[in-house]
């Protein structure tokens, strides 16, 4: 698959289905577009998807000195929509495709955030106090410059259920080079410098909103859910049995049905 100058960054994209509806898709944080392949096989005859490496990630360039994660997302992402098309968002890059709906109605036909980690929108809850304690070894190792220690915490909590000695040695190493664009993303997820939750601005999106989360995600999943959910004016929420945070990967058929379900009935 070709790169393509996006947003002023070299950026790997790919393809993916052979339907007729068109789905731009946005990998979550340490991972590329590739982790979309298992889910996407069962949903091929639906969807003509787009997919392309976040900055930093699988073959895009890294992140320029001084530029913002998020907005360096969302200009990429922006730059790839040429039609009303479905964005689906996991985890950081949910935020993204949160922020393009909102800042261009016109061309989002429907939206699919799977686990957003807007944790802005429950902070000083009981939720996000846990988070802030469960998370502190991996600030600690981070601001350390111990990046495999800080890669290990980190994948404890929102990886796939894998221990870190049971990766193999190149998925460790890969992990541990980018682990710093965690910290990068922290003024979308923390600071909400976007601006989304500012009042009236989530009630007014028009666009269906699929809100889809894993059963065995840390309890701050649910409650940025609910946050959600009680301020969209079209949304529809879906829990997966048994699944956590990496659920596109490691349920991609319940994830794909659920998503089938969302967008036969939403964006027609």
């Amino acid at each position: 698959m070709p790169m393509r100058n996006l947003g002023g960054l070299a950026t790997w994209v790919a393809e993916y289905g052979q339907g007729n509806l068109p789905l731009l898709l946005m990998h979550c944080s340490l991972a590329h577009s590739g982790a979309w392949a298992g889910m996407m096989a069962h949903l091929d005859d639906l969807l003509r998807a787009t997919a392309f490496d976040l900055p930093g990630h699988g073959r895009t360039a890294d992140l320029p000195p001084g530029r913002d994660l998020l907005d360096q997302t969302t200009a990429i992402a922006g730059a790839l929509i040429r039609e009303p098309a479905v964005l689906i968002g996991h985890s950081f890059s949910a935020i993204a495709a949160l922020r393009l709906a909102l800042e261009r109605p016109e061309a989002v036909r429907a939206l699919v955030l799977i686990e957003p980690v807007l944790f802005a929108a429950v902070r000083g809850g009981e939720e996000f106090s846990a988070l802030e304690e469960a998370t502190r070894p991996f600030a600690e190792a981070f601001t350390e410059g111990r990046r495999e220690d800080a890669a290990r915490h980190f994948t404890t909590i929102w990886g796939d259920g894998r221990a870190w000695e049971d990766l193999p040695p190149l998925q460790r190493a890969y992990l541990a080079e980018r682990i710093h664009l965690i910290p990068a993303g922290h003024s979308a997820t923390h600071e909400d410098r976007a601006d989304l939750l500012a009042p009236g601005r989530l009630e007014g999106l028009a666009a269906p909103v699929l809100l889809l989360e894993g059963a065995a995600s840390p309890p701050v999943i649910g409650a940025i859910g609910t946050a959600l959910f009680l301020r969209l004016a079209k949304a529809t929420r879906h829990v997966v049995p048994e699944a956590g945070h990496m659920l596109p990967i490691t349920h991609p058929r319940q994830s794909a049905e659920a998503i089938r379900r969302f967008l036969l009935t939403n964006a027609g």
